[in-house]
């Protein structure tokens, strides 16, 4: 019998998990081996499921409403942890992955010239709900085109245009192209209206006029409106006449709202809004050719009757 027991129950514990079972590939697999597999295995699957909800969580905390989105979201990563740890665990085990991994570049690759412009998309999205830089209920104007964002999408977005109707926008357009967001900060937007009035009026007047017209349909806004003698035209003395409104979405109605304030306000105020107008100067001698032309056709006119 053994001096010491538990060295002995150490001992034989050692051999028993350096005890080879069988090869693969030609390394020798132990039950040691296996251990440490199956540890691997475990210990993936668990982080993939923590880092899931972590990945939800922070879209979620970020202000994302796609329920749909984020769960798939939180499922790629989930999987791309089991591809990697499943992957270490087969290596651990003996198994060569180079071959199985040079075929899947090469399918890979193929598979991203065929679906480029979804994976483009998809990773997009990713972008998109990550940055939070737009969100639904947004109005951005994209290619100058006003557009409010009803729902963000994996691959595409879709929005609702000023006339109603509805755009599926692909998100690499939102991502790579230049898209101003009027609802990032706030919903604040300026609204201009220029003018032209005639050369005689009072400059002092018009301007006090513009500026009161201009308090009247802007008094629920942040900042004062503005008048701006723009320049002196063919015509016209032009101005612009810019309000602040709290709904970017309202733009083309108070445009219109303002435009007509500035008509009533104008006249009657007694204003001149200027219209194009063209002056015809002619020599004293064309002007006498053609007073003969005409008294020449008149008397021809009067024989022949």
């Amino acid at each position: 019998m053994s001096a010491n027991p538990t060295a002995a129950i150490e001992s034989g514990v050692r051999e028993l998990l350096k005890r080879e079972l069988f090869e693969i590939s030609g390394v020798a697999i132990t039950p040691s081996t296996l251990l440490v597999t199956a540890a691997l295995i475990s210990i993936t699957m668990v982080l993939a499921r923590l880092l899931e909800s972590a990945v939800i969580r922070l879209f979620k905390k970020q202000g994302a409403e796609d329920e749909g989105s984020i769960n798939v979201a939180g499922r790629l990563v989930n999987y791309l942890v089991l591809v990697v740890g499943f992957a270490v665990s087969l290596h651990t085990l003996g198994l060569n992955l180079s071959a199985l991994f040079a075929a899947g570049a090469v399918f890979a690759v193929g598979l991203g010239f065929g679906l480029q412009n979804v994976v483009q998309n998809f990773v997009s999205g990713l972008i998109l709900l990550g940055e939070r830089v737009i969100r639904v209920g947004d109005v951005i104007e994209v290619e100058g085109e006003m557009i409010k964002i009803e729902h963000l999408g994996m691959r595409s977005a879709v929005a609702r245009t000023l006339d109603d109707e509805s755009v599926i926008l692909p998100n690499a357009v939102i991502v790579q192209g230049s898209v101003k967001n009027l609802t990032m900060r706030d919903r604040n937007y300026r609204i201009r209206v220029p003018v032209g009035v005639a050369y005689e009026s009072d400059l002092d007047h018009v301007f006090s006029v513009l500026e009161e017209i201009g308090a009247s349909c802007s008094s629920e806004a942040p900042r004062d409106p503005a008048v701006l003698l723009i320049g002196f035209g063919s015509s016209s003395i032009d101005f612009e006449l810019s309000i602040w409104i709290t709904e970017p979405w309202e733009a083309k109605r108070r445009q219109s709202r303002l435009a007509l304030a500035m008509w009533r306000g104008l006249k009657e105020a007694g204003i001149t809004i200027a219209f194009p107008q063209l002056d015809l100067h002619l020599d004293r001698d064309d002007v006498e050719r053609l007073a003969r032309s005409e008294e020449i056709r008149a008397g021809d006119s009067g024989v022949s009757g």
